[in-house]
């Protein structure tokens, strides 16, 4: 079962704007009317139920949403990129590495933006006004931002499978999962929790193979506490009976020891549904076999508990187990399903994303000329044809308006110096 994951998203760019003139017959003399570019797609990670590890994201782990379209003459706005959704299963933690923002989706349906879409350009027609009626320049779409992305699932299992040790378990969950706990012909083979991801009719359930349990566990005796608690988020339970004990201990007992430790543990897992999974089938005869389903039938004909016959070793039994296992939780998403039973509330969803970077700082380089950086001029410089003699006017009106001119005047720039914008060298007038 795949826990962590880390991929490459990439948001649509901006549409570049038009650059366009009205052009009709019997009208001399005809306006601007380049179209907006569309911006670009964004990213968005989506909660979905459907989903419950990180195995998807080894076949695929570059993401890049549409860019927005073009503008066009006549005025017409090009569209904007559609977004693109990204699913994860609830308990993923992401983190952005670009800026080390972070989310926490645990709620179905819950949506978190992790790369925003290029703003698109603006068509000439933008630009026109009773001084400058003949625009001959249109801003460039700004590209998207991307970012790589760790992901790590808090696994909240659906299913838990408990019972006494050595009851099954840990088999059962190796034939209809892809788990592979250890297993042996000993008490307490399992030591810690194993999860395992049950793929289905495009869905996905997790089961967890709770280590077993002893009288007393809920006091602290054996593993106790530490395994107990990792059951209290299923949806569903999983009693795996052994039919042929090798202690020769009485069946009904064992059962009775399990569900009182669940009940002292915690009332909510007493009240969780239940199937009765009766194990090792194929070393009782089959006589004894259904004459046992039929007593287990009878005892839980009033909590309408279903019983399965099960084999790991012949695989009887699994397909109708699988069956009752989808049958049984629904998605969250559907109607009519009952809450999760909860220890505690879950999580909300929380976003810590640092202050963006904004303004702009003048150096001297190594051959004298200055460098203007910052996030504000990048932008900028990037929205122009820097061959375009109209574009760069308006660059250096939007440059004195930021104040980039008047700050160089103030650190000793001179007529005839370099300076360089966002990688690019610029000759400007103080």
């Amino acid at each position: 079962m795949k826990d962590k994951a880390r991929i490459f998203v990439a948001a649509g760019g901006g549409g570049d704007g038009c650059l366009s003139f009205r052009r009709e017959a019997h009208v001399p003399k005809g306006g601007p009317d380049g179209g907006d570019g569309g911006r670009g797609g964004d990213v968005v990670l989506v909660c979905d139920d459907s989903l419950r590890d990180l195995e998807h994201f080894r076949r695929s782990s570059h993401f890049r949403a549409r860019r927005g379209v073009h503008g066009q003459g006549s005025q017409r706005d090009g569209a904007d990129g559609e977004p693109l959704e990204v699913k994860v299963p609830p308990g993923t933690e992401v983190l952005v590495e670009a800026d080390g923002s972070r989310h926490d989706l645990t709620r179905v349906g819950q949506r978190a933006l992790v790369a925003s879409g290029g703003s698109g350009g603006r068509g000439n027609r933008r630009f026109a006004g009773p001084t400058h009626q003949s625009p001959r320049f249109a801003e460039r779409g700004l590209p998207g931002s991307e970012t790589w992305l760790t992901l790590t699932l808090k696994l909240l299992a659906d299913v838990g499978l408990v019972g006494l040790p050595n009851a099954g378990k840990s088999s059962l969950l190796s034939r209809i999962t892809r788990a592979a706990p250890k297993v042996a012909d000993y008490p307490f083979t399992t030591l810690s929790p194993v999860l395992g991801t049950l793929h289905q009719s495009d869905r996905q359930l997790v089961l967890a193979d709770i280590p077993g349990l002893i009288e007393g566990a809920s006091a602290g005796s054996g593993l106790g506490h530490e395994f107990l608690a990792h059951v209290e988020r299923t949806r569903l339970l999983v009693h795996v009976l052994d039919l042929a004990p090798l202690d020769g201990s009485d069946p009904v007992e064992n059962h009775a020891t399990v569900e009182q430790e669940l009940a002292l543990h915690d009332e909510r897992l007493a009240a969780l549904p239940r199937i009765l999974a009766l194990s090792k089938a194929d070393l009782v005869s089959p006589e004894q076999a259904a004459e046992a389903k039929r007593a287990w039938e009878q005892r839980f004909s009033v909590g309408n508990v279903p019983v399965v016959l099960t084999s790991s070793a012949t695989r009887q039994g699994l397909d109708e187990l699988v069956r009752l296992l989808l049958q049984h939780v629904p998605l969250a998403s559907a109607p009519d399903v009952e809450p999760r039973a909860e220890a505690a509330p879950m999580v909300e969803h929380k976003v810590y994303r640092p202050a963006p970077k904004s303004g702009f700082s003048v150096s001297r380089d190594e051959d004298g000329g200055w460098v203007v950086e910052g996030p504000a001029v990048e932008r900028l410089v990037g929205r122009y044809d820097l061959d375009n003699e109209d574009a760069m006017s308006h660059l250096e009106k939007r440059l004195r308006g930021l104040g980039v001119i008047q700050a160089l005047q103030d650190a000793g720039f001179e007529s005839g110096d370099d300076v360089t914008l966002a990688g690019v060298v610029f000759e400007l007038e103080p």
